[in-house]
């Protein structure tokens, strides 16, 4: 039976999830900015390669992302200040025993260059994580970040499931808005909990079914069906019998996975792997794989079923990785989900993080209809259908 004969009696049973939206304020909601120093929460944790005095951006999608908001409050007169964390610097510099080096290396300065060109005129601060009040909430922290400010704007979205002083801090405060970034990544999420198209399938990848058991089990109240690949595939390998080598698997999930597995949504999981043999070389191997072989990549005949399901779908959501596609030797499972994320005629979603980065690796990040731009946050909100960041807006004094 395909996909789409059996959504119909999987659809009856989903349970009802709500998904609140409301009350949270756009920018619009700001009235007139025309004046006004107006803070912007931006996500400008852009990737970096070179040494430490001489970092490039290799990829400025993020900084790009939050230009319909600077643009839309430069124009009307607004003067912005943009502050973004940058890396896990872990406290500011001189706490550091490499303090020059760390200061350079987690400096926002390549970001205020590439910024300067795209949005003249616009403020920078250096990164918030130099100041350990941002990761602990620190109301003394918010408050040096809102001194002389007028408003404020939350347009990082990749951030917004972290409870951290520029996140939920201004908001207690001051006039604040969601930015349209922020806007449209709840928004497309929003629908894929409340009224996705069907059928609705997930592909997960990753490492850890731990990491990501929340999110399996919300999906699975939502989702027609659930495709698994990654290291996540070989824990409910396990569960069902298979032997799975020294491929990474967790016991301590394996009647969390076998339960799951019993569950009324189908789940669809590899029929065939590629890694390495016990030896160390290149191998491909059927569903048991032997002692001492390690799985690292789905299978060609799973990749292939894999693209039928998603081909299948109306709405299709993944996040996660088929296997270690940095390797070319096991990106071909990767490479073939992302190829059928841009062929189908479903409504793509692509849940930022490693996924979003696969996408690009192979050229394929304009052919889905949203790529998100955090992993982490798509998933908990997903997961949840809330992020602190969505609740101190809601809790805006410009919020009626």
């Amino acid at each position: 039976m395909g996909l789409l004969e059996s959504f119909g009696r999987s659809h009856a049973s989903r349970r009802k999830i709500v998904f609140d939206m409301a009350r949270v304020p756009a920018l619009e909601d700001l009235g007139d900015v025309a004046g006004k120093r107006v803070l912007v929460r931006t996500d400008f944790n852009v990737p970096m390669e070179g040494p430490d005095d001489r970092r490039v951006i290799t990829d400025d999608f993020r900084i790009r992302a939050a230009l319909p908001t600077i643009e839309w409050l430069t124009s009307r007169g607004a003067h912005v200040v943009c502050a973004s964390h940058l890396g896990r610097p872990k406290g500011p510099p001189a706490a550091h025993p490499r303090g020059l080096s760390k200061a350079t290396r987690y400096s926002m300065e390549p970001v205020r260059a590439r910024l300067a060109e795209l949005a003249p005129g616009v403020e920078l601060l250096e990164n918030l994580r130099f100041n350990p009040g941002e990761e602990s909430n620190s109301p003394e922290f918010a408050a040096s970040l809102i001194k002389g400010i007028d408003m404020y704007v939350n347009d990082a979205f990749g951030a917004a499931h972290r409870a951290h002083a520029s996140i939920v801090g201004p908001p207690m405060t001051l006039p604040s808005a969601a930015g349209r970034l922020l806007q449209r990544e709840v928004e497309v999420l929003g629908n894929l909990r409340e009224k996705p198209k069907r059928p609705f399938v997930a592909v997960l990848g990753g490492a850890k079914v731990s990491d990501k058991l929340g999110v399996i089990e919300s999906l699975l109240q939502i989702v027609d069906a659930l495709v698994i690949g990654g290291g996540m595939c070989f824990t409910f390998l396990a569960a069902q019998g298979y032997p799975v080598g020294s491929s990474l698997c967790e016991l301590d999930q394996l009647t969390t996975c076998k339960r799951l597995m019993e569950g009324p949504k189908p789940i669809y999981l590899p029929e065939d792997i590629v890694g390495l043999d016990a030896s160390g070389n290149f191998a491909t191997f059927g569903i048991r794989l032997p002692e001492g072989a390690k799985g690292l990549d789905i299978g060609p005949g799973t990749a292939g079923a894999f693209t039928d399901v998603i081909m299948d779908a109306r709405t299709v959501f993944w996040n996660g990785p088929m296997g270690m596609f940095e390797d070319e030797r096991f990106a071909a499972g990767t490479r073939t989900v992302a190829e059928a994320m841009a062929a189908t005629k479903a409504f793509t979603v692509v849940g930022g993080g490693d996924s979003a980065a696969a996408l690009a690796q192979f050229g394929l990040d304009d052919e889905v209809d949203h790529v998100s731009t955090g992993g982490g946050a798509a998933l908990e909100l997903l997961e949840l259908g809330d992020l602190p960041g969505l609740t101190a807006l809601r809790g805006a004094p410009n919020v009626k």
